[in-house]
């Protein structure tokens, strides 16, 4: 799960019990215990709430409520690839027409085999690429055969493209908060 937490305000700091992240202690100790993954039980909730003395329900309320305030940004399950013989993973990216990219963007984060689409700018001459997608394979051809897929999908509307593969795994953790030092 990776949590990230919007900069703080002055006037956040202000509210009654919160700190700079705009969390109450309870909500502290949630992202706390969840900032490095849900536990992989039936009842993660549960799990959590017996953590830090509430039920689940009271666990997935707040976690609600602090990502629809934008305090969480998201809660996603983030895959090795790699432990799970996704072996060949490349960065496609595509010179689009600006005049598609919005459309054939989301065609494209649709397609099954994309983990991340999204846009991004040029930086001409030497970069023309506008859209992203990364793909997983158990091989190179089989990223090769996903990226033609994208190729037709894209149409006239793509003039160019590249796969740039991984060649080293990095490390997929989110921000986290710091612990504080007990009174």
């Amino acid at each position: 799960m990776s949590v990230s937490t919007c900069p703080s305000r002055p006037d956040a700091e202000a509210s009654a019990g919160r700190d700079a992240q705009g969390l109450d202690a309870i909500d502290r100790a949630i992202v706390l215990a969840t900032q490095a993954g849900l536990p992989l039980v039936p009842d993660p909730w549960g799990a959590v709430g017996r953590e830090v003395g509430l039920d689940g329900a009271e666990v997935l309320a707040r976690m609600r409520a602090m990502q629809q305030s934008g305090v969480i940004r998201r809660v996603a399950a983030v895959p090795n690839h790699y432990r799970l013989g996704y072996v060949a993973n490349g960065m496609t990216v595509w010179d689009v027409d600006d005049a598609e990219i919005e459309r054939l963007g989301r065609e494209v984060a649709a397609i099954e085999g994309v983990s991340h689409c999204y846009r991004r700018p040029r930086h001409l001459p030497h970069w023309p690429y506008n859209l992203f997608a990364m793909l997983h394979g158990h091989s190179r051809e089989e990223v090769e055969r996903q990226a033609a897929v994208l190729r037709e999908r894209l149409g006239e509307a793509c003039r160019d493209h590249r796969i740039l593969y991984s060649t080293r795994i990095l490390k997929k953790t989110g921000l986290r908060l710091a612990r504080r030092a007990q009174a």
